[in-house]
């Protein structure tokens, strides 16, 4: 029905409805770079306001789904010359009126780890790694993961993960998370194309109404975690020690 792509991002709509956004800068390993923001917003932007869509579903490489800030941002944010409440995607897909699956195939770290909580199904790869990254680099985590987390897992390993920035093997979270699937990495995209083959039957009006309902405490939610947590970033990006940790760790922890 419609498509769009640019060498970051390749979108698409099929006539039941079914859209899909995925990530495709194999270089920058979907890192969020500014230009792969830039293109990701405008592509979330014009998903909200398309009346078509019944469902998206977000996916990135099969290697790698998203790799989170890069060290240009990081750095950045450490010399005050952005501030940490500038990055909004958390919010623009919580608040997509339609449902939401991630198919995280590939690893998913940090903000990238972010981005496919914020969706209604998530589904992982057995085989790929996911991680909370953020204190690794001497700084509080951010985009609304430290209560986005407890939606899929319980707030004790939620916790966990972000206190040690510990990265895990999607098959040792299977029977401690609530993720909807933990599935080999070839059957992630299946999944994610069968469920919203499911959704797409159904009324958009419907769907919409629903997720308005059951997003309700997740985005009032991330709304009050995200100004605790840009008050920890004021905090915490302001050591003299942060850059030098970030230079120092980014590499072995990406």
């Amino acid at each position: 029905m419609g498509s769009s792509s640019t060498e970051l991002i390749k979108f698409s709509l099929e006539s039941s409805g079914i859209a899909s956004l995925q990530m495709l800068d194999k270089q920058g390993k979907n890192g969020l770079t500014p230009d792969f923001v830039e293109a990701l917003i405008d592509n979330l932007l014009e998903i909200k306001n398309n009346e078509d869509i019944k469902v998206l579903v977000i996916s990135g490489l099969p290697d790698i789904f998203c790799s989170g800030a890069d060290l240009e941002t990081l750095e950045k944010l450490c010399k005050k010359q952005i501030k940490p409440v500038d990055i909004v995607l958390s919010k623009m897909i919580l608040d997509i009126p339609v449902p939401i699956i991630s198919a995280m195939e590939g690893h998913a770290i940090g903000g990238g780890l972010a981005l496919g909580l914020c969706a209604d199904i998530a589904i992982l790869a057995e085989e790929s790694r996911y991680g909370c990254s953020f204190m690794n680099m001497g700084f509080t985590p951010g985009m609304g993961i430290t209560k986005l987390m407890e939606h899929y897992m319980s707030p004790a390993i939620a916790q966990e993960m972000q206190y040690t920035g510990s990265f895990y093997l999607g098959k040792n979270l299977i029977g401690k998370t609530n993720f909807n699937y933990i599935l080999p990495k070839s059957e992630v995209l299946e999944k994610a194309n069968a469920l919203a083959d499911a959704m797409s039957e159904k009324p958009r009006k419907a769907l919409s109404v629903l997720k308005r309902y059951q997003s309700m405490s997740r985005r009032k939610m991330f709304e009050e975690t995200y100004s605790i947590e840009t008050m920890m970033h004021e905090l915490t990006f302001n050591e003299e020690e942060i850059l030098k940790t970030i230079k120092e760790n980014y590499v072995r922890y990406k």
